[in-house]
């Protein structure tokens, strides 16, 4: 499929199919879409009166044009109020309407919307990221090719959008690193291990000229990693610690690091998920990480002036005769103490190394992601992340990036008194404290891991995974947070 912007006026267009976006209040036809609609002989007004279209934000309708018409269908799509338009609302109404295309069998399919803010690039880039997350299908796990029947679009032309092929060109390769963080986490966990999200970095260091270190267990021994080493010791897979850095040409202007959660398989260790815990879909406790590589793969491609370590402790938390026991005493690699209460509450425990590890790099921010708690997904329900940090200057870029990328996100406290729940009688703390507030407990016990640099912790286990159709997604893996932290690094060049 390609997207490309054009300045061929909308009067002139031919193709199979034309999209065009209303507002709720200016659903009148005036102007130019007047006079198209007088060329179409009234249909569009008939199909507003008929259909009783409103302009609802995201809500579309169409219908066929005569035979003799250089344009064989219409699609009209709602955009909600004028003055609430966002650079998301514009993606969010492009994959509704190339979901209309696709089943309409439309190979060529324009779209005339209006611009954001009087942003051509960034209204550009928002549709074409629209566009083809909408269409992503993963079929790589069917056993025959699935059959198009010539539903496959091949062109989409941007109409009035001339001059805006860099702002295509930025999406595509923000959306190749979604892609490949949507087929990270929805892969099972036997194809998705270790050391396949190794290979994964390897593949973008190769392709990108990135700097990559593999961490083999021998070397998490020697750094003391045992909290890390402590969830890794059940699996017959050797974990790996990934550290893939990309660094511009010349001085970079911050230093960052994004941390993701790789935890490729979650059995809850001798403290087993049980009967309706959802174990069977836990290949995608490993969003963190790659949403971190998708981060990678799209970061390495746009090239901005900010140098950025990606960092995953990966490994499987297993059951075994060398499995971790409830109430063994790790010892993390800054040298504090962890009595292990649960063993199911292992990605913090993964994190906390990863975390010390990137506290030593001399940088200006870490974030981390993770698949982190289901109290997360009880406070806040499964479309938003919650936001965790003690610094307001972070919290306040990572928030304006998500509101870039239309990813729902929402700052938690954190709040201090809650540690005492982790308070271990015979060690520096418990990895899980009680149950009321759990995903707060959880981030300030990653507070703990950090002692420099300013940080936030991300968890995303609600957003990572949708079980229907929800705006560009399809159901399955969203690819979270690629977006939002490729906004985060590129305003840290501001």
């Amino acid at each position: 499929m390609t997207i490309q912007p054009s300045d061929q006026p909308l009067l002139e267009w031919a193709g199979d199919s034309l999209a065009i976006g209303l507002f709720e209040d200016a659903v009148e036809l005036t102007g130019e879409l007047a006079t198209l609609d007088q060329k179409f002989s009234g249909v569009l007004k008939e199909l507003i009166a008929e259909e009783e279209f409103k302009g609802k934000a995201n809500s579309t309708i169409f219908t066929r044009v005569n035979a003799d018409s250089p344009v064989r269908k219409l699609i009209l799509v709602g955009l909600g109020k004028s003055d609430a338009l966002k650079p998301d609302t514009l993606r969010r109404a492009a994959a509704a309407v190339a979901r209309v295309g696709k089943k309409q069998k439309s190979k060529i399919l324009g779209f005339s919307f209006p611009l954001w803010n009087n942003d051509p690039a960034a209204s550009a880039q928002a549709i074409a990221e629209g566009v083809e997350l909408a269409l992503y299908e993963d079929i790589r796990f069917k056993s025959e090719p699935v059959e198009d029947k010539g539903s496959q679009i091949e062109t989409v032309d941007l109409l009035g959008f001339g001059g805006q092929e860099a702002a295509i060109t930025r999406a595509n390769q923000i959306v190749s690193g979604v892609i490949l963080a949507r087929q990270l986490v929805a892969a099972p966990a036997n194809a998705v291990t270790p050391i396949t999200l190794a290979e994964t970095a390897q593949a973008i260091a190769t392709e990108h000229g990135l700097q990559l270190q593999i961490l083999e267990r021998e070397d998490c021994e020697k750094l003391g990693m045992g909290a890390f080493l402590g969830v890794a010791q059940a699996s017959d897979l050797p974990p790996k610690f990934i550290h893939l850095t990309y660094k511009p040409e010349g001085t970079p202007k911050k230093k960052l690091a994004i941390i993701g959660k790789g935890v490729t398989f979650d059995s809850g260790g001798l403290n087993i998920k049980g009967a309706g815990s959802g174990i069977e879909t836990m290949k995608m406790d490993m969003g963190g990480a790659a949403a971190t590589l998708g981060a990678a793969k799209a970061i390495a491609q746009l090239k901005p002036d900010v140098e950025v370590h990606f960092i995953s402790a990966a490994t499987e938390n297993m059951i075994s005769g060398h499995a971790m026991h409830p109430g063994d005493v790790l010892t993390a690699s800054n040298g504090k103490t962890i009595e292990v209460n649960n063993t199911d509450a292992e990605g913090r425990l993964t994190l906390a190394d990863a975390l010390v590890y990137a506290d030593k790099l001399g940088l200006d921010a870490i974030v981390d992601l993770a698949t982190l708690t289901g109290a997360n997904v009880i406070a806040l329900g499964d479309d938003i992340a919650g936001l965790y940090t003690p610094d307001d200057a972070v919290a306040s870029q990572i928030e304006k990036a998500a509101e870039t990328s239309g990813e729902k996100i929402w700052r938690m406290p954190m709040e201090e008194k809650y540690f005492e729940g982790l308070k271990s009688g015979i060690a520096d703390m418990k990895n899980t404290g009680p149950r009321p507030g759990g995903a707060i407990t959880a981030a300030l016990f990653l507070k703990q891991f950090v002692k420099e640099t300013p940080w936030a912790h991300i968890d995303i286990a609600g957003p990572v995974w949708t079980d229907k159709e929800n705006g560009y997604n399809g159901a399955g893996a969203t690819g979270y947070g690629v977006r939002m932290l490729v906004n985060w690094v590129l305003g840290s060049e501001e």
